[in-house]
């Protein structure tokens, strides 16, 4: 039987292959879940800045505290920023993932020189904080100022420079510093690219939440 497990999605969108896209992916990398999916309110940019996050935190939460009342066994923070997190985590008796937390720990696995490729001027402090001694720097994509500049014809192209130009100072490992990022699907182009490790937050998040529930999703 399939575990039922909550996604937050921070972009505020009607579209519901949008909406669902995230969710998708974690149960095309993990079967065993069945993954409902949810945005926040008014946030149509998503999470771009320390006021877009500042906004989004008391909404992620109650968005959370209410996935788990309607009985889900996990909650996705589907952010790699995590906001809220620290507060689900403490508020909530179920298991609460954050994709930037799990992206990076899963980079620091490799114990390599590790970028930060993701659309805010200084990578999120979670992020950071995960990697340790390994981050050795973070870039923006030209052009880019929130997720849905990624979906622009011009996006892709933007991104790919920017791992270049990482891997050009040094970085054996790019971590995907946003989630609109697998939307886009660029883990799998820079990858090709540059013949490097690039961690993709969405595949992350799906990875921890699988091992967080365990076998049964107990």
């Amino acid at each position: 039987m399939k575990t039922k497990v909550g996604l937050i999605r921070v972009l505020t969108t009607e579209d519901k292959a949008l909406l669902n896209l995230h969710g998708n992916l974690v149960m095309s990398y993990c079967p065993e879940l069945d993954v409902a999916s949810a945005c926040i309110p008014d946030q149509p940019e998503g999470i771009h800045d320390d006021a877009t996050e500042e906004i989004a935190v008391p909404k992620v939460l109650a968005l959370a505290e209410k996935m788990e009342k309607d009985g889900v066994k996990a909650v996705i923070i589907s952010c790699a920023g995590d906001p809220a997190f620290t507060l689900a985590s403490e508020k909530l008796s179920i298991p609460v993932i954050g994709a930037g937390r799990a992206a990076a720990y899963l980079a620091r696995t490799l114990e390599q020189p590790t970028a930060v490729l993701g659309i805010t001027d200084k990578a999120p402090p979670a992020i950071r904080l995960a990697l340790g001694e390994y981050f050795v720097g973070e870039i923006v994509p030209q052009g880019v100022d929130s997720t849905l500049d990624l979906m622009k014809e011009q996006g892709m192209q933007a991104v790919l420079a920017a791992g270049e130009k990482l891997v050009s100072q040094g970085a054996k490992v790019i971590v995907l510093a946003c989630t609109g990022l697998a939307t886009i699907g660029a883990a799998k182009k820079l990858r090709e690219k540059l013949r490097v490790p690039v961690i993709d937050p969405v595949h992350a998040q799906a990875l921890v939440c699988a091992a967080a529930l365990g076998p049964g999703g107990e």
